[in-house]
């Protein structure tokens, strides 16, 4: 690459973050919480790829449905144990 190549690198974000846009439109799966179930240990925030586990005082409280795209990753890192998540159809809720 020379110096004067004017392209952006692949993958750089120049400005805002994934909450400037809204991506929930296109899911297909909306996680269920069973809140009597859920031990908080937050696992599923972690591994959430769309930030979209919200939290308070370290507890999972819900969803944010403006960016969570149903991928079900929450839901299949919930402790085998526990299954406090799980994945439910759009249309039928």
């Amino acid at each position: 690459m020379t110096k004067n190549n004017t392209m952006p690198h692949g993958g750089t974000i120049k400005s805002g973050t994934a909450h400037d846009y809204s991506t929930g439109g296109w899911r297909k799966l909306r996680p269920i919480l069973d809140r009597d179930k859920c031990i908080d240990c937050l696992i599923c925030w972690v591994m959430c790829p769309d930030s979209a586990i919200l939290t308070e005082d370290g507890k999972l409280t819900g969803f944010d449905m403006e960016h969570c795209k149903g991928c079900g990753v929450c839901a299949a890192e919930c402790p085998d144990k526990i299954k406090a998540i799980s994945m439910a159809v759009e249309e039928d809720l």
